[in-house]
């Protein structure tokens, strides 16, 4: 997948720029402001908490920002899906198929299935009708991977 980003390893982090990423993966607290109470335990003013997270974004260090929605909790169906692109191709196809709301999250790959991603829809029908909108819309086959069986790693990445 191409993207606009400065890779990840050339932006440097200071010590605030770590506790921020460590810090945000435990999530916001429901709190009416969350972004000041989060500078106020990090010892920094809120306005330099949400320059950091932006830049941070903006140069590929932080991937996403935002909440986790479980799809299946909320009546809806997801499932991972892959596709095997020619490599003259995929940045077009990764296109193609980052255009349509229902994909999550795209990740390419070395392997022979090279393009991974996440279909989230309102019904476990529209999976595989959208799994055939994007065949028809890339002209290639997307292979389904459903859940079957749901595990919590609490997976954290240390800044």
């Amino acid at each position: 997948m191409t993207s606009s980003r400065t890779a990840p390893g050339s932006v440097p982090l200071d010590d605030l720029d770590r506790r921020i990423i460590n810090g945000l993966q435990d999530g916001l607290p429901l709190v009416p402001e969350p972004f000041a109470v989060i500078a106020a335990d990090l010892g920094c003013e809120t306005d330099d908490l949400i320059r950091r997270i932006e830049r941070l974004l903006g140069a590929g260090v932080l991937t996403r920002f935002g909440p986790f929605y479980d799809a299946a909790a909320m009546g809806g169906a997801f499932c991972l899906c892959a596709m095997a692109i020619p490599s003259e191709r995929f940045d077009e196809a990764a296109s193609v198929v980052n255009g349509f709301a229902e994909v999550a999250h795209n990740y390419a790959r070395d392997h022979a299935l090279n393009m991974w991603f996440v279909l989230a829809t309102e019904t476990e029908d529209a999976i595989s009708e959208t799994a055939r909108q994007i065949e028809r819309a890339t002209g290639f086959t997307v292979l389904l991977f459903p859940k079957l069986e749901e595990f919590f790693i609490g997976f954290k990445v240390a800044a």
